[in-house]
Formats: C-alpha cells, sequence, structure tokens
C-alpha cells in the first residue's frame, strides 16, 4: 500500500503537513500506534507510525520522538489532533528537520478506523501476490514436468525478473544461463564459497545457494545480475524458486549417477590391481562413460580433513572435469581417481606413449580446482596427474598420478597440483621428502664442510656447488670463481676428507650434490 492511496480516501480526512519529493509514493509496510517517547526499538521499518503525541510534555520531546521514528525507517507519522486541537509546530518542525512525512489525522477519525483500512489493505495485497506466487510456481514446475531444462527454465525466469540469471558450480562451471566473464565468475565463485550469510552481493551480481544443507564446495548456486537489496520481494521471491527448481535439477542428476559411480569404483579398482588391459576392464569403462582405446589420462585428488574426504574429492573432480568431456570417477584408496579422455595428440601406444604433458586438458581442470581455494578453510586438495595411456598402461599411469598427487602434498598450497613429468626431475623428488629428512641428510653429509667454513671462511662449500654445476671440470671451475686451479684442487680435497667421499666415485658426487640441494 502507497501512502499517496491512504491520504487519498476521503472517509480518513488525512491532510499532509510535510512530505518531501516522491514520498507519498512510499510503501506502508505495517502500522504501529504508540505514545512512547521512544519508540525505536520496536521499529523495523516501512511502518506507519500513529501517535495521540500523548508523549509531548516537556521541550525537547518531539525532536527525541521524531528522531527515533525517522532513524528507525518508518515511512510516515500520523499525529491525532484530539489532544491539542492541531499538530503542534514543534511536532511539525522536527519532521521537517529529519525528513520524516508527516499526516493529522482529524479528532474525528478514530486511531482503530485508521489501522483497520491500512492492515485490510496490506492483507488484501498479500493475499494478491500469494496468488500470484502460488501461480508463477505452477507455471515453473510445470515447465520442469514438462521437459524444459535448466538452462531455458533460467532463460524465462531471466526474461519475467528482467535480471541475467545463471546457474553455475562451486567451481564456477555454467550449469545453466550465459556464461560469465572471468573476472566476474571468480568474483561470484569466491563470494559464494566465503560469505557468512546467503543471499551476498559479488560486485555487479548477486549470489544465492542451491538446496539448503550441503557442502558449498561440492554444490551449486544462482547469480543473478544485480543487487538483492535493490529488489522487490516478487524479484526475490522469483529468483528463490529458481534456484530451489536448479535444487531438484541437481538432486535428480545425483541420484541417477549412482549407478555410474559403482562401475567407475570397480573399474579404478581392476587397474590399480593391473588389469587395465583385461575385456572385463574394458567393458567396465565403457560402461562408466569413457573409451579406453582412444587414450586416457588419469588424475587422483585426495582431500585432508572433512566428514566425508574421499567422497568430496570425488564430487570435486567430476565438476571439474565435466567440461573436458565424458569421464569414469571412481573412489580408491581414500582418494578420488578420474578416468579422463587424453588432449588430442599422437595416438598412446602399448607404454603409454602419448603427449608428455597433458597441459590443454590440465590447464581448464587445474582453473576449475583452484578457484576452490577460498572456500577450503583448513582444508587441503592435493591432485596428482598421470601421463596418457592406453588401456596396457592405465595401471602404470594410475601409479605415477598416485606419486604426483603425494608430491603435490609437499607443497603448501591449498590447492596443489603436480604432474607426472614433475616426479622425474630430482626437485620434484626432494620435495616429496618430508624437510626434516632432507634436512637431515643435508647435515650429515655436509655437515663437517659447513662447520669448517663457518670456523675458517675457506670457501668449501662454496667451491664444491661451482665444482658439480661445471661437471666436475677444474679449469671452469677455476675461472668461475677466479681462483688458481691449484687452489680448487686442494679445496676439493678438503671436501673429500671432511666428508669421506671421492668427486671419482659417481654415487658419492650425487650425495653431495642431493645434499646441497636439500639444505
Amino acid at each position: 500500500m502507497l501512502l499517496r492511496d491512504l491520504v487519498t480516501r476521503p472517509d480518513l480526512g488525512l491532510r499532509v503537513l510535510h512530505a518531501g519529493d516522491g514520498a507519498l509514493d512510499h510503501a506502508v509496510r505495517w502500522v504501529y500506534t504508540t505514545d512512547l517517547i521512544d519508540p525505536g526499538r520496536y521499529l523495523g521499518g516501512g511502518e506507519l507510525v500513529v501517535s495521540g503525541l500523548v508523549w509531548r510534555r516537556a521541550d525537547g520531546d518531539a525532536e527525541r520522538f521524531v528522531a527515533a521514528v525517522a532513524a528507525a525507517g518508518a515511512t510516515a507519522l500520523a499525529a491525532g489532533e484530539a489532544v491539542f486541537g492541531e499538530i503542534p509546530a514543534d511536532v511539525v518542525a522536527a519532521c521537517l528537520r529529519h525528513d520524516l512525512v508527516l499526516l493529522a489525522v482529524p479528532e474525528d477519525v478514530s486511531f482503530a478506523a485508521l489501522t483497520e483500512v491500512v492492515i485490510g489493505e496490506l492483507t488484501a495485497a498479500r493475499g494478491d501476490r500469494l496468488a500470484h506466487t502460488l501461480g508463477r510456481q505452477r507455471q515453473l514446475l510445470s515447465a520442469v514436468a514438462g521437459g524444459v531444462g535448466l538452462d531455458e527454465l533460467a532463460g524465462q525466469v531471466s526474461a519475467a525478473t528482467g535480471l541475467t540469471c545463471r546457474v553455475l558450480s562451486a567451481s564456477g562451471r555454467a550449469v545453466a544461463g550465459p556464461p560469465l566473464p572471468d573476472d566476474e565468475r571468480d568474483a561470484a565463485v569466491a563470494t559464494y564459497l566465503t560469505a557468512e550469510r546467503l543471499p551476498a552481493v559479488a560486485g555487479r551480481h548477486s549470489v544465492f545457494p542451491v538446496g539448503p544443507g550441503t557442502s558449498r564446495l561440492t554444490s551449486w548456486f544462482v547469480a543473478v545480475h544485480g543487487t538483492v537489496t535493490d529488489w522487490d520481494s516478487e524479484v526475490a521471491d522469483t529468483v528463490g524458486e529458481l534456484a530451489a527448481i536448479a535444487a531438484l535439477d541437481r538432486a535428480r542428476l545425483r541420484e541417477g549417477m549412482q549407478v555410474a559411480r559403482g562401475i567407475a569404483d570397480d573399474a579404478v579398482a581392476r587397474i590399480a590391481a593391473g588389469e587395465g588391459d583385461r575385456a572385463e576392464t574394458r567393458v567396465r569403462l565403457r560402461q562408466a562413460g569413457v573409451d579406453p582405446d582412444a587414450g586416457l589420462t588419469v588424475l587422483v585428488a585426495r582431500l585432508s580433513g572433512g566428514p566425508d574426504p574421499a567422497g568430496t574429492a570425488r564430487s570435486i573432480l567430476i565438476d571439474a572435469v565435466a567440461p573436458v568431456g565424458p569421464a569414469a570417477v571412481g573412489v580408491h584408496d581414500g582418494s578420488a581417481v578420474a578416468l579422463v579422455p587424453a588432449p588430442a595428440g599422437p595416438s598412446p601406444g602399448p607404454a603409454g606413449a602419448a603427449p608428455a604433458r597433458p597441459s590443454e586438458l590440465l590447464a581448464p581442470v587445474l582453473d576449475a580446482l583452484r578457484r576452490l581455494a577460498p572456500g577450503l578453510g583448513t582444508l587441503r586438495l592435493h591432485v596428482g596427474a598421470g601421463r596418457p595411456a592406453g588401456p596396457e598402461a592405465l595401471s602404470g599411469s594410475l601409479r605415477e598420478a598416485t606419486h604426483a598427487r603425494d608430491l603435490a602434498a609437499a607443497r603448501p598450497d591449498p590447492v596443489s597440483v603436480a604432474g607426472a613429468g614433475e616426479v622425474t626431475s630430482h626437485v620434484g623428488l626432494l620435495a616429496s621428502v618430508p624437510d626434516e629428512v632432507r634436512r637431515a641428510f643435508a647435515a650429515h653429509v655436509l655437515g663437517p664442510v659447513l662447520d669448517y667454513d663457518a670456523r675458517t671462511g675457506a670457501g668449501l662449500c662454496e667451491t664444491l656447488v661451482a665444482f658439480l654445476d661445471q661437471a666436475g671440470s677444474w679449469s671452469r671451475t677455476a675461472a668461475r670463481l677466479h681462483l688458481h686451479v691449484n687452489t680448487v684442487r686442494y679445496r676439493i680435497g678438503r671436501v673429500e676428507e671432511l666428508t669421506g667421499r671421492s668427486m671419482g666415485h659417481f654415487p658419492d658426487r650425487v650425495d653431495l650434490y642431493l645434499a646441497l640441494r636439500s639444505r
């Protein structure tokens, strides 16, 4: 109900004593009658406050009362003329100062009659809105029952509200609606994952949860262009209905995947047992929706912590690999394992000799996984990728991906990823060794050298580094350090004496090299 509708009713005879530009077009949410000097604590905003002014007994009372009503966000003050015969000048002045709409209620109009009119109008309006809402809900549900997809439904809601609506997964995958620019998508995802309360505003969009009581890491959300606090209740209700229907659609998809999950679990278990090239395994993979003969890339993901880490990791992987193509995602040994079509390239041979780095595949998948980082909190997600492989080499690729996952676990990032190619480097190998083990190894091998340098400043460690970097060349080491060759020979001889290792023995040189890089 608008104030204008109220003041134009002849049966009430209300007079407008003050109203700013457009103020009579403001809505009345409720009516509240009071004669308290400070009723602010009982007001929630949008009320028509009705008062007989009984509280006005001393100078300053009008200012105190009007200030409290205005600060609470009331729409207007309807003041009765019965007590003073007219509205006192100090009340009018206070309403002018605080720009609060002031209406005069004639002596012959009871507050009960005014309240009855307002409540009657509001009740009728709410009944109309409820009927309209129920009708809209029936239309949306009928559309879903008639086979209308979520994408088309989001389009219908966008047209009805005039606001572009999208449904996204927690990793930013577009489920329904047009794609978002990367920066806006990332802002929406981060807000959805971290906001204390939803809906929340993320830049130019408002985000709403899809379904209650689920982990945000594995759920969907609705992103709507605009600021939710600026919408009327009908728009907010319509968006809420879209979110509710999206929750039903997501639940239906999850139920449909239950059988596929069991098949994928069995296929992964067979591959782990070295049976990737067996006919039964090939059948299982095809039943899970992938073609083993076209080549597959293995991803292994482990989530540290949480109530169901393996199941959550599975859901995360399913969502992350969805844009790449059909995938079989199972659970094995506490980790989620995804078997994804290999990127386009040379066909994998019997040894799985496809492209060494499946970067074309990993780029979109890893981007999706890393967008989840703000929502992980104390959890950590470690992901390893194997080389693309055919059926005969899938077991080896799974082992590679598992080792790569362990390498990723040594990194501090919330979402850490490693590829099989990294494990072949000594840097990757050392990174997978616990810090205390690496430091103990370095101290055991190089401790006497470091102590000697600390006491004498002889520069033995610096000379050893240069000597190994120059592949054991005396002359190149001397040139690099600007030393005489005999000085280099003396220092390396002291290193051999202190460490008990010989530069002419290759395993000893390897020990010294790794110890230098383990400090």
